[in-house]
């Protein structure tokens, strides 16, 4: 392959996030495959040794698949007392096999576990922050992984995809490669015929008629190709491209190679805490808007005033996340809210003024500012 042919975005890339999943480290049986974790650090080591080495972030999944065995589990429990026993012994395991596989090359690991809380609460973020960047400064190689062991289902990333591009976008990564068991995106099911693989995606209209379905084989996972689609959005509309391809294609990935699914920038690069409120934050609650309100909200960057507001849902103080929903039900924002659920009946459909008048000037304010609000869909 000639020079002029390998992808920019890779060769470029100063700080990459790597990210593997669970059936791409383990047996079918669920414990560790030796091999499969030795040809993934052999790629990463790899990177490091060039002249013009990139620092390399590696979100790895696994940590419940790893302890599946050693407990005497047959495949992954649905139930989340079991999973988090699962991870408490496999993350050990995990990380341990990282240790000794890295060691041969003289590269140190560290272990950062992260729940959504981390990503939701600013003071968290920002020692992650600083801990991700102290690492790579120092040489080591960060292994990322969600927190299992005590996330609930209300703290939960969901899947280390997202988690990953999470990740990309809190350690200012210039690239982010997403490992799978398929090598890339299909414009069907890849195991059957007549398909055949995207090589770049551009932005949400490549994407028209493509039925993106769970494309993961193994069942030790979480995530399938919707995942990792989702991930490559996010991470594309803070400007950070993606490469989606398989395991064993990662040395060929990182050498800029054309292998799997390059998906290109489509945004720049959003505030931190912008990204969280679209994508990490758990909505406590939901506004119900009228048409007027979604087009000022949406269309006309404007903030929230109670005028617009119908009728509100589920239980949340002042300072919350809250889905704003429009006359369809479908989310068209999420915002902070500046009132608690049991305020704000009284004030809907009443201007700012008034409810000053009667209320107090502390009334008059938005229920979600501007600064406080984000578009998710138009």
């Amino acid at each position: 392959m000639s020079e002029d042919s390998l992808r920019e975005e890779v060769l470029t890339a100063r700080r990459i996030v790597v990210k593997v999943g669970s059936s791409s480290l383990t047996t079918a049986a669920g414990g560790l495959d030796a091999d499969r974790v030795d040809a993934l650090v052999d790629a990463l080591a790899k990177v490091r040794s060039r002249p013009d080495a990139p620092e390399v972030v590696l979100v790895s999944s696994g940590a419940i698949a790893a302890g599946l065995a050693p407990l005497g589990l047959d495949r992954r429990p649905k139930d989340l007392a079991r999973q988090q026993a699962a991870a408490s012994v496999g993350q050990g395991l995990l990380v341990a096999r990282y240790t000794a596989s890295f060691a041969r090359y003289g590269i140190r690991v560290g272990q950062v576990l992260l729940t959504a809380e981390d990503a939701s609460r600013r003071a968290h973020y920002r020692n992650a922050y600083r801990t991700l960047d102290q690492l790579l400064a120092m040489g080591a190689m960060p292994v990322v992984n969600e927190n299992d062991t005590v996330a609930t289902a209300e703290i939960k990333f969901g899947d280390n995809d997202r988690l990953a591009a999470l990740v990309a976008h809190l350690v200012r990564a210039d690239l982010l490669v997403l490992l799978s068991d398929v090598d890339g995106l299909y414009d069907g099911d890849p195991s059957q015929p007549g398909t055949s693989r995207i090589a770049e995606v551009s932005g949400p209209h490549d994407l028209d008629g493509i039925r993106i379905g769970s494309a993961g084989k193994a069942g030790v996972g979480t995530g399938g190709m919707v995942t990792k689609v989702e991930a490559a959005r996010i991470a594309t509309g803070a400007g950070i491209p993606v490469v989606l391809t398989a395991a064993s294609h990662a040395a060929d990935a990182l050498a800029g190679r054309s292998t799997g699914t390059l998906f290109r920038r489509t945004g720049s690069r959003t505030s931190d805490r912008m990204l969280w409120l679209a994508h990490a934050s758990s909505p406590r609650g939901a506004l119900h808007l009228d048409a007027g309100a979604v087009e000022a909200v949406v269309s006309g960057g404007a903030s929230l005033l109670p005028a617009g507001v119908t009728k509100v849902d589920g239980e949340f103080a002042a300072g919350d996340p809250v889905d704003l929903l429009g006359e369809n039900g479908h989310i068209v924002a999420r915002g902070l809210v500046n009132f608690d659920a049991r305020e704000l009946p009284r004030l809907l459909g009443r201007s700012t003024r008034d409810l000053a008048q009667e209320f107090g000037a502390g009334y008059e304010r938005e229920v979600v500012h501007r600064d406080d609000l984000v578009v998710l869909h138009g």
